[in-house]
């Protein structure tokens, strides 16, 4: 998701520096005490996000997971199901599709 000016993979300990600096640009200085803003954050709100698009879109959900896992850059969507935490937005829209889905079938 974030690479460097010369197009590598960036080092993990320079994606902090650099998270940190634009944290305090934006004015959200580093806490003390959680909670505070971390990277994961950043990965964990586009999974979640993503899905919740593609559930309000109406579409096929399932077979684009792995396309949301090569993105995050894990292997299989096993790996990606961590970032998928129930967040009440994303669990209206399934359970929205799923009943849905039930009315459908005769």
């Amino acid at each position: 998701m974030f690479i460097s000016c010369a197009g590598t993979r960036l080092r993990h300990g320079n994606l902090h520096t650099v998270f940190a600096r634009l944290l305090r640009r934006a004015g959200l200085a580093a806490r003390t005490r959680p909670p505070q803003p971390r990277l994961g954050d950043l990965r964990h709100s586009f999974a979640v996000q993503t899905l919740l698009d593609w559930y309000l879109a109406e579409g096929e959900v399932g077979p684009r997971l792995p396309a949301l896992s090569t993105y995050l850059g894990h292997a299989s969507p096993l790996s990606t199901y961590w970032y998928l935490s129930a967040s009440p937005p994303l669990l209206a829209a399934a359970a929205s599709r799923l009943a849905h889905d039930r009315q459908a079938r005769p």
